[in-house]
């Protein structure tokens, strides 16, 4: 099921405004690498969380949005991306050996590469199992995906992570008292592949909540 069946109806439904890693410091502000390494450090150990938000994906022809929410325990995940109006969803569930996703036509399909089941059913590009450390702020393993590089801008925090041919940039991170006594934890971030695009609005994290 194409890319235009499946998530064109989401996007009537939103529109939206918008591991430790080689660092690499932006010259126009005065970075603390130590300071910016500890914080990476924090929200790398940060492996049982749980947000909901808001996502747009595009190809450079189609885009859709929803609402979406995602667990995450360890490398297992689910991930939950539906539109309130439609009531049209999906829900894929997984971990680093493989994953299954749902809502789609002829029933649910299980792969290894749920990247490229993503792809084949959908149309999208969408990293599951790198965003989900890109999403804490973090490089993905780089075993797997190779090294990250980070920029680092005011209060020495990531403004633009590149790994794996993608770039993720981060637009506004939480207030420091939304974070507690955690670490703090972006709330706008956009990662761009050539024309795929996922772009992702947290308005909810809790960190320590697993699926």
């Amino acid at each position: 099921m194409k890319s235009a069946a499946f998530l064109a109806p989401l996007a009537a439904v939103l529109i939206l405004a918008g591991c430790v890693s080689q660092p690499t410091r932006a010259p126009e502000v005065p970075v603390d690498l130590a300071q910016a390494q500890a914080q990476d450090a924090r929200r790398a150990a940060l492996t049982e969380w749980s947000i909901s938000g808001r996502i747009a994906v595009s190809n450079g022809k189609q885009g859709g949005s929803g609402r979406i929410d995602w667990q995450q325990s360890g490398d297992r995940y689910t991930v939950s991306l539906g539109a309130p109006v439609t009531r049209q969803s999906w829900r894929l569930s997984g971990d680093d050996s493989g994953g299954r996703l749902e809502g789609i036509e002829g029933g649910p399909r299980e792969a290894a590469d749920i990247e490229a089941l993503l792809r084949e059913t959908t149309g999208w590009n969408i990293p599951v199992r790198a965003l989900a450390d890109w999403v804490r702020g973090v490089g993905a393993d780089p075993a797997r995906f190779g090294e990250a590089r980070i920029v680092y801008g005011e209060g020495n925090r990531p403004v633009r992570l590149s790994q794996a041919g993608w770039t993720i940039d981060y637009a506004q991170w939480q207030p420091e008292a939304a974070a507690g006594t955690g670490p703090v934890l972006p709330a706008r971030l956009t990662a761009t592949q050539g024309e795929a695009k996922v772009r992702l609005i947290v308005d909810d994290w809790a960190p320590g909540a697993t699926p």
